[in-house]
């Protein structure tokens, strides 16, 4: 079964379902599911990326290619 067919057949139970509390729990739970990327980053990943964002910022910036070479 694709996420699609999943995501479908999810919805035609919840649909069924009278039990307010049980609504309340699962829509908490899919809210706190939906976490932010940025917080499972580690504290040198932030880092990292903040300080990319500032390099681009200041027009300090290398080509894809550049990259690909640096890494290959």
């Amino acid at each position: 079964m694709n996420i699609q067919t999943s995501k479908i057949e999810l919805v035609k139970l919840i649909l069924n379902i009278d039990n307010n509390d049980f609504i309340r729990r699962v829509t908490d739970f899919i809210k706190n599911e939906k976490a932010d990327f940025w917080n499972e980053l580690s504290q040198t990943e932030q880092i990292e990326i903040k300080k990319g964002i500032e390099e681009l910022e200041k027009g300090e910036r290398i080509s894809f290619d550049e990259v690909l070479k640096k890494i290959s």
